[in-house]
């Protein structure tokens, strides 16, 4: 079993920043972490990064879509596209991930459990991929929103019964639409509720009983209120809109997330270098929208990033280190936006095996930064390494 020493100028760990370490690694597990900074003197190998570099754990992506190409019509484009095509594009989407530091994502969303076929092959060739928590098709009503995918369902048995043939096949969440959305032609608007409280909560029931968490799309104030009070385990997107066309966040909703166990999924993080033209229901309330997120956070909710990767041009596969940026020029300390690409515990690990950070024993892939992450919001960074003979990569948007 090979053994070796990575040392660099310091090492953010998902919790804390420290200053000079060196991560003793044996064979694909962390060994221990020497927080003195010690380089070894017994003659074992040692990777010296550099005293400007800084060690932090793989970044997780809790929302992404593997199946969209972040092409100007995604959904044309999936449509237009065998299972056979997809899947190859889903391996190099979830590569360009990769590449960016995301050892995790959360695919929120495919066509005929394609990204089941990327958790396997991955797990035996884990240097070709991230680790994927997949959901599947996502439950949504009849022609509702992202119907394309394959996941259109309606009834309280149908409901349960769609749970269960997620677990049977191997899904780690279950991914519910609870409002419309902007990117299905002829469906509701964001809005408005696409199920209701009764359906949300057979769908958590069935599926905490199974041992999976449910995530639920959720623009809409009512979706939100009822997804909070069926229970999910994360509110993605969490926008606030109103029927008028609005974004009103209600302080005594914002109040009940921060009291609940729920995880508020912010989906940020966009291509600088992309032109970008939000959906017309959206285009008015950006700057709103983004001041709910800051409201949440304020209030102590318990935030985590997600990308939304591969909706559009600005949405690439490999954008989620602008995320990390875009939460902390919001108002959020450094290293909170740092922890926000998904704390332990959070809905992209509950009820799995842990993650980890970088302790002594955990299989999370260290980074190597080329210059300590955390000094506030700058231009994209330079290299970023992973331990060699494992998984390199580059972060070459990484502005946090």
């Amino acid at each position: 079993m090979k053994s070796f020493a990575v040392h660099a100028g310091a090492m953010f760990d998902g919790f804390t920043l420290s200053g000079s370490v060196t991560v003793h690694i044996r064979g694909e597990r962390i060994a221990r972490v020497d927080r003195s900074g010690t380089v070894p003197d017994d003659g074992s190998q040692v990777i010296d990064l550099g005293s400007d570099s800084c060690l932090l754990p793989g970044l997780i992506d809790t929302h992404t879509h593997l199946a969209f190409d972040a092409g100007p019509d995604p959904v044309a484009a999936l449509a237009g596209t065998s299972d056979e095509d997809l899947l190859v594009r889903m391996r190099a989407a979830a590569g360009s991930a990769l590449q960016a530091g995301v050892t995790t994502v959360r695919d929120l969303g495919d066509r005929s459990y394609l990204s089941l076929a990327l958790v396997e092959e991955f797990a035996r060739a884990p240097e070709r991929g991230p680790e994927i928590l997949a959901a599947g098709p996502p439950l949504t009503t009849p022609r509702g929103h992202c119907h394309f995918f394959g996941g259109e369902v309606e009834g309280i048995a149908a409901l349960r019964a769609a749970v269960r043939e997620r677990h049977a096949k191997g899904c780690s969440v279950i991914k519910i639409m609870a409002s419309g959305g902007n990117m299905t032609p002829g469906s509701i608007p964001p809005h408005a509720s696409q199920y209701r409280l009764a359906d949300l909560r057979a769908v958590v029931d069935e599926a905490h009983r199974l041992g999976l968490p449910v995530a639920a799309h959720a623009h809409g104030v009512d979706s939100i209120k009822d997804a909070l009070e069926a229970g999910v385990d994360s509110l993605e997107h969490v926008s606030f809109l109103t029927a008028d066309g609005g974004s009103e966040p209600d302080p005594a909703l914002v109040q009940a997330i921060v009291e609940s166990d729920t995880y508020a999924s912010l989906t940020l993080g966009m291509d600088p270098n992309v032109p970008f033209v939000p959906p017309p229901a959206m285009a008015a309330h950006v700057q709103t929208i983004l001041n709910a997120f800051r409201a949440l956070n304020e209030a102590g909710a318990k935030v985590v990033i997600g990308s939304d990767a591969g909706i559009g041009p600005a949405k690439p596969h490999d954008v989620l280190p602008y995320g990390v940026g875009d939460l902390a020029r919001l108002g959020v300390e450094h290293l909170d936006a740092l922890r926000s690409r998904d704390e332990p515990g959070g809905p992209a690990v509950r009820r799995r095996g842990p993650q980890g950070t970088d302790h002594g024993g955990s299989r999370r892939r260290p980074l190597g930064h080329s210059r300590r992450p955390c000094s506030g919001p700058r231009r994209p960074a330079g290299r970023t390494r992973g331990v060699p003979g494992r998984r390199p990569r580059t972060l070459r948007r990484h502005d946090c």
